[in-house]
This record gives C-alpha cells, structure tokens and sequence, in this order.
C-alpha cells in the first residue's frame, strides 16, 4: 500500500500493518500523522531512503510511505493458550525464527494444521507476515489455525515456560529425534532458511533435534524438517 492517505486509512480502519516503511528524516505532518499512528498500534517502522522507496513502489506515488498490510487478523497468544486448555490438550506449538520466505511460512501454516498444533507464533522483525502469498500457500490452513506476532520470541519462549511447556529446535548438530522424549506441552522451534535457529533463540531451547538424513547436501527445507519433526511429536503424543 502507497501514497499517505491510503496508509493512514488503513491504520485508521483498524487493518493490521505488518511493515511501515517511510523516507528518512521527512518531517512533513502527513508523515509524522502516519508515524503517531504507527506507535499507538506498535507497528515496526523501517526508515529508507527515497532510492529504497522507489524500489519498492509498484506505482512510483508512494509520498514517502510504503505500508504491507496484513491479509489476515493475529491471534493473540494468550487466546492460542486458552483455546487448548478448553480442549484439555497439551499445547502444541510452532515457533518460527525469521522465516521469510512466504511459502515456507505458508506451508508451515498448513502442517500445523495438519497435525493438531494449536497455533503458530512468529516474531515481529525480520520475518514474513501473512500475506496473501503466505494464505494461498497454506491452501486454507490460516483460517483455521491461528498465528500470533510477539517482539521477543526469547522471551516469549521463557514465558511459556511458565506454563509447563518445553521447546525442541532444529539443528544439524543436535540430538537424533528419535532419542529425545517430545511429548507433553512442546513447542517446536524451526530457524530461517539460511542460518537456521538464532543463538538465543537455541539457548532457550531445552533440546535441539537432529533429522537423520542420508545425500550429499546436509539441511532440509524449512517447511520441510517442521513437517518431519512435528510428525515424531504427533507419534510419541500417540496419534490423532
């Protein structure tokens, strides 16, 4: 979305602004408007300049403001949690480490789903949101289960610890899945297509999973090790 009045009606009608973008160091009122908007719904703002903005406009009329809006409404977390206690299940979660690759994160989605996870949490930077890219991609599985947006997932991690839950992260270089004892409240965590889980993340982890693989190339897709790995938590929960 371009242009100062588009986004400030869309902040204005409530829509979920997933990215604001707007050209360094103007201080025009429109803009510092769109700015105060920005902060009382606590949107990331990323300052660029006019070379950047261009770039990014399909209509080169983007008035010094680019926004990405949201296609689809965040869940909050504590609703995620209160929806499996009213189930009386073991929470079950994804966490996603910077996934930004909008089909990743759409299949991500739909294994979720699949597999009886009760939601899927993201951070705010660096990640995708939910585009239409990322809907079309779940082939229907946003609409069914929710996604939550937190500043910190570190933080978030150890919140949820609070509530008995423990987290197991894919690494290379961890323990062979089948080793590990992943039942009960779990929360899965899964890194970014390139660099995998972040250091803090993982160490807030309390075990990293190994998938066993046997080819010349040592890492699986990320859409792909999350379906594997949440499949051996699904068997030793024992099924459906």
């Amino acid at each position: 979305m371009e242009g100062r009045n588009a986004v400030l009606e869309a902040f204005r009608s409530g829509k979920t602004i997933d990215k604001l973008f707007l050209l360094d160091g103007c201080k025009d009122g429109p803009l510092l408007t769109i700015k105060r908007e920005a902060g009382k719904q606590g949107t990331l703002i990323s300052y660029v300049d006019r070379e950047r903005l261009d770039q990014m406009s399909q209509t080169k009329k983007h008035q010094g403001v680019i926004a990405f809006v949201a296609a689809y409404h965040y869940a909050e977390l504590e609703e995620i949690i209160e929806s499996a206690k009213k189930k009386e299940e073991p929470l079950f979660l994804f966490l996603l480490d910077n996934i930004e690759d909008p089909h990743n994160l759409g299949a991500i989605i739909r294994t979720a789903n699949l597999c009886g996870a009760h939601g899927v949490v993201i951070p705010k930077r660096r990640a995708v949101g939910l585009t239409a890219t990322v809907a079309k991609a779940s082939a229907g599985a946003i609409n069914y289960t929710p996604v939550a947006k937190v500043t910190n997932l570190s933080r978030t991690i150890e919140d949820l610890k609070k509530e008995g839950m423990w987290f197991v992260c894919a690494d290379m270089d961890g323990e062979l899945m089948y080793r590990l004892d992943l039942k009960g409240p779990i929360g899965l965590v899964i890194g970014n297509e390139g660099e995998g889980v972040g250091k803090l993340v993982k160490e807030r982890c309390d075990f990293t999973a190994a998938i066993p693989v046997k080819g010349e190339i040592d890492s699986l897709n990320a859409s792909v090790a999350a379906g594997v790995l949440a499949y051996e938590i699904v068997r030793q929960r024992g099924g459906f």
